[in-house]
C-alpha cells in the first residue's frame, strides 16, 4: 500500500465519520460543543497537518547530508569541462 493509499484511505474514514456526526445519522447524542468541535474538525486539522510538516521539513533540514566527495567530483569535472572548451576556442572570464 503507497503512502499515497494510506493518506486516501484515513480520509475517507474521517470523511464517513464527519458526515455521520454533522447528519445525525448515527445513534450517537452529540451535545452542542460537541457538534461544534465536529463541525471545525477540518480546520483544526488542517493545522495540525501544517505544523507537522513545518517540523518535518525543518528537521530535514537539520539532519542534511554534505556530500563531499560528490563535491570535489564535481569540481574536478567543472575544471576538465573548461580545459575541453578552452580547447576549442570559448573563453571564460
Amino acid at each position: 500500500m503507497t503512502k499515497l493509499m494510506q493518506w486516501l484511505f484515513l480520509l475517507s474514514i474521517y470523511g464517513i465519520f464527519y458526515v455521520t456526526a454533522l447528519t445525525e445519522t448515527l445513534p450517537l447524542s452529540l451535545t452542542e460543543n460537541g457538534k461544534f468541535v465536529v463541525a471545525i474538525s477540518p480546520i483544526i486539522l488542517v493545522g495540525l497537518f501544517g505544523i507537522y510538516s513545518v517540523f518535518v521539513i525543518l528537521y530535514r533540514v537539520a539532519t542534511f547530508n554534505d556530500c563531499e566527495k560528490a563535491a570535489e567530483e564535481l569540481k574536478k569535472q567543472i575544471v576538465e569541462a573548461k580545459k575541453d572548451l578552452s580547447s576549442k576556442g570559448l573563453k571564460f572570464d
